[in-house]
């Protein structure tokens, strides 16, 4: 672990980091709302045809960012692209307030299209203004990350409350509008186009990025199968807690830790620098310890093990914080930064990848979900030697490279 002598984040990084907290918020705000307006609101869908619908909106996104990040990168620029992406997605929002079909599906397409042209690039522009100060790309990231997760919570509380409160066209209309606000900030950022970069061989490179990208995908498929048993563990700890805790804020009690903990992450990562790779080792070796605790949980636990659960939770952000925004740096670090938003784009496929592959044992995950975290806890332990082995071989091969 070496200091980092500059601690000084890049200028653009709160007009980034809150046009992604606004668009954010909008984002997952509308979400939440959505499988509720379709079953509940004008059209009323029956529940199959809903989550159909939804499962297409969700799974559409990872082809239109590669397509969004590919115009971005090859023909109009990552800001335009940005901006063109904020403005559809806007619009998309605001046709979702026609009571019919059309509106539904016009309006669920320009967002998927919107969020394509908007997600990747934004992440590839945010990470370039860095690449003069690569040292601190993981505060950056972080810090990317723990803006996410704020305008989520906001979002899901504002739209859900209003879209139920107050019917779904507010909730559609204060998405549209919030999405229109990210757009301010980024009016004050500049195309970033640094192409400076270290001497790390094209070969480490190649290697460095295609490790990351098959790690972290295991990563989110990992947590995918563990999910049975995390859930169905929180609806039980529900029940039994001694703890007044309502039953909605257990679902979303993981997010409790992540937020102190990326402030405490920012601010070492901020002075203090060592490998993305080492990170990633101590997301997996921190992921493991979780499990290892809800294994020790009882089928039917007792409220006196609602302490281990929450000790789980902390590890398990511990985990994500190390994992989830590092493969950001290491793309931003090791890519051609030309080629940024294609590559970020590209990250977003093998989870996708791995969550499917993982979802066709959904049914017996279901029948029992601490096979799951048995597997989970595996996974990682067999991931977190091979990291071991990588880091110590490439420390061997490239001393002088962090």
């Amino acid at each position: 672990m070496g200091i980092i002598k500059n601690q000084k984040l890049p200028k653009e990084t709160l007009y980034f980091s809150l046009s992604r907290m606004l668009e954010s918020a909008s984002f997952y705000g509308l979400r939440a709302l959505l499988v509720l307006y379709m079953i509940a609101g004008v059209l009323k869908m029956d529940d199959t045809q809903a989550i159909l619908v939804y499962g297409w909106f969700s799974g559409s996104i990872i082809f239109s960012q590669v397509l969004g990040a590919t115009l971005g990168d090859l023909l109009i620029g990552n800001k335009k692209s940005i901006i063109i992406g904020g403005l559809v997605q806007s619009a998309g929002a605001f046709i979702l307030c026609l009571p019919s079909s059309y509106g539904l599906y016009i309006g669920l397409f320009l967002i998927v299209l919107g969020t394509g042209l908007f997600t990747p690039n934004i992440i590839a522009n945010y990470g370039k203004s860095y690449l003069k100060s690569t040292q601190l790309l993981d505060a950056g990231f972080t810090l990317f990350f723990l803006v996410i997760n704020i305008g989520s919570f906001i979002g899901i509380l504002l739209i859900g409350y209003s879209g139920e409160k107050f019917g779904y066209t507010i909730g559609f209309i204060i998405s549209g509008l919030l999405t229109l606000l990210s757009l301010i900030p980024i009016l004050k950022t500049k195309e970033n186009e640094f192409h400076q970069r270290d001497n790390v061989p094209f070969e480490r490179r190649i290697l460095n990025i295609v490790i990351a990208l098959l790690i972290v995908g295991l990563f989110w498929g990992i947590y995918e199968i563990s999910s049975f048993r995390i859930v169905d563990l929180q609806l039980k700890f529900s029940e039994i807690s001694l703890l007044e805790i309502s039953k909605s804020a257990w679902q979303s009690m993981s997010s409790i830790f992540v937020v102190p903990i990326c402030l405490i992450a920012i601010i070492i990562w901020t002075y203090f620098y060592s490998s993305q790779f080492f990170k990633l080792l101590v997301g997996f070796i921190s992921g493991a310890i979780a499990f290892g605790i809800i294994l020790f949980i009882p089928e039917v636990p007792a409220a006196n093990h609602t302490i281990y659960f929450f000790l789980a939770l902390l590890f398990l952000a511990i985990s994500e914080i190390h994992i989830a925004p590092i493969i950001h740096s290491i793309l931003t670090k090791y890519s051609n930064p030309k080629y940024l938003a294609i590559l970020i784009s590209l990250a977003f496929v093998p989870p996708k990848l791995f969550a499917l592959f993982f979802g066709l044992f959904n049914e017996r995950l279901y029948d029992n979900p601490t096979l799951g975290i048995k597997l989970g806890t595996i996974a990682m332990v067999l991931v977190s030697i091979g990291l071991v082995g990588f880091i110590i071989i490439d420390k061997k091969r490239t001393p002088n490279i962090g």
